[in-house]
């Protein structure tokens, strides 16, 4: 389990195709705390830790992973959000994030409002119904609040702090970004189909 309080931005140094994908990632973490087999969500998506360095992870990623997330668009050079799984007594600071993407939304505007910058996003339409105004999402692992929705599109701000510690600084219309829905919401929504 995560929170989607981003606590590194990584960088890809290494892709190799190994029937799996394996990926390296370069890291501020302290890699002599971290275990084999430690999950670290890496732009939100829960990964294993199969190798370590002194300032870099390695991570196997299935087809399944590349196919439903935006990982397939990895290379190396491209800037990560990293958080390392959630600990007994760790502040909770954003939601529960499970770091298991249901979908990749897509950037369709941006717009400068102030510091901040306006994102209005476009989800998969069979995930829509899950986003409410005021309702949290994870995007590239970072928890977020809904402002508004309109079908299958949503508007996020991104304040100058988050674009400073995340990769949201970097974003552009067109990026394919991970998309985590609210726990709560898919649970309600199932709820009500059963009703």
């Amino acid at each position: 389990m995560f929170t989607g309080i981003i606590t590194d931005v990584g960088e890809i140094t290494a892709l190799a195709q190994e029937g799996d994908l394996r990926a390296r990632i370069r890291t501020a973490y302290d890699t002599g705390r971290i275990d084999m087999g430690a999950s670290i969500a890496s732009d939100g998506v829960c990964l294993t830790v199969v190798g370590l360095g002194p300032d870099w992870y390695e991570v196997q990623i299935s087809a399944e992973t590349v196919e439903k997330t935006n990982l397939s668009d990895w290379k190396i050079g491209r800037r990560v959000n990293l958080e390392r799984a959630l600990r007994v007594g760790d502040e909770l600071g954003g939601h529960i994030v499970s770091g298991h993407v249901d979908g990749v939304a897509e950037v369709v505007a941006m717009k400068d409002e102030g510091d901040s910058t306006r994102v209005t996003l476009r989800a998969p339409k069979a995930l829509a119904r899950f986003i409410a105004p005021k309702g949290s999402v994870a995007l590239n692992g970072t928890s977020l609040t809904v402002n508004e929705v309109d079908g299958c599109d949503f508007g996020i701000n991104f304040i100058p702090h988050t674009k400073k510690v995340t990769t949201w600084g970097d974003v552009q219309v067109g990026d394919r970004v991970n998309l985590e829905i609210d726990t709560l919401a898919r649970y309600v929504a199932r709820l009500s189909e059963m009703s």
